[in-house]
């Protein structure tokens, strides 16, 4: 199709409305409803946007519809454009409200335990105004939220994998991901530190799908192991601390937070084939607010303090 068509003036912002609504609720009765408008105003727009691109958008089925393959194509870029739509409306309420652009930062495991608290701290001394939105998720989920502009910025362990286009990385440090467990661990005190050694105890590890999750399969088949029987998925510090305290358990986790925790330790065990780069992934196809770039600068000075501070500990 003639993409000039998509700027002809006919496909308005109600049509994308009209249809991501269509898409959420799979039926003209539902999204009607949603939006409080007539059936015949979602089948209209249905009608005129399928006008402009030239290809049907929705099947229709006996209790609904579904999206066809170029209606997926096309709800996820509306989804896209709405949500910048609603991000503007939301940093020009804040900037009038408080004089300063919001920041919408995503983070991982790794860079929510150490390097972006730090990092706010830093920033929040001299920037006491400028207002930030921390987005806890796994890689794959900040990988779609940064594609969505959902989030402005992700800070975390690297996943190349899951920024497969239109991303820029700033690569900080390299953190070793090690076996974690709480002090008296009885894993310590028998000087347990293989992998098999270790298969018996209970073990958290990170949900499907994830970088570090397949890593960590990877590793049980080369050591000729299968998983541990007994796992639990989590990928969240506040409960997995909680666990490795008062169990068991054990956990592969960034390093930092097995070095910083006094109720926590490390073993020896060797995961030296576990992505280990922590850094900021950027989109590249947008440009970075003044606000998003002074966070930028605090987590890149923060970060030089933690590497030299990892090399002290190894």
């Amino acid at each position: 199709m003639d993409s000039q068509r998509l700027f002809d003036g006919r496909l308005k912002i109600r049509h994308l409305v009209l249809l991501t609504t269509l898409a959420d609720e799979g039926s003209m009765v539902g999204a009607a409803e949603v939006l409080r408008v007539t059936q015949p105003a979602i089948t209209r727009a249905v009608r005129e946007a399928e006008a402009v691109l030239e290809v049907a958008l929705f099947d229709r089925k006996p209790r609904g519809v579904l999206p066809t393959q170029y209606g997926e194509i096309f709800l996820e870029s509306a989804r896209t454009v709405l949500n910048s739509l609603r991000n503007a409306a939301d940093h020009i309420d804040e900037l009038q409200r408080v004089g300063v652009r919001p920041v919408r930062v995503g983070t991982n495991l790794a860079g929510a335990y150490s390097l972006l608290p730090q990092a706010l701290i830093a920033l929040k001394k001299t920037q006491p105004n400028l207002s930030v939105s921390v987005i806890e998720g796994l890689p794959e989920e900040l990988a779609t939220s940064l594609a969505r502009d959902e989030v402005d910025l992700v800070v975390g362990r690297l996943d190349p994998n899951g920024f497969r286009t239109g991303a820029h990385h700033i690569r900080l440090y390299d953190e070793p991901v090690r076996i974690v467990v709480r002090q008296d661990h009885p894993a310590v005190k028998r000087h347990e530190q293989s992998i098999e050694d270790l298969m018996d105890y209970p073990w958290i590890l990170p949900g499907r799908p994830t970088q570090l999750r397949d890593e960590l399969d990877e590793l049980f088949s080369r050591e000729g192991l299968g998983l541990p029987r007994n796992i639990i998925e989590c990928s969240t510090i506040l409960t997995l601390r909680s666990i490795l305290i008062g169990t068991d358990a054990i956990a592969p986790l960034p390093m930092l937070i097995g070095a910083r925790d006094e109720q926590l330790t490390m073993l020896t065990t060797s995961l030296e084939t576990v992505p280990r780069s922590i850094g900021i992934t950027m989109p590249a196809d947008r440009s970075m607010s003044a606000s998003a770039r002074k966070l930028i600068d605090s987590i890149v000075d923060t970060a030089r303090v933690i590497a030299r501070d990892l090399l002290i500990d190894k």
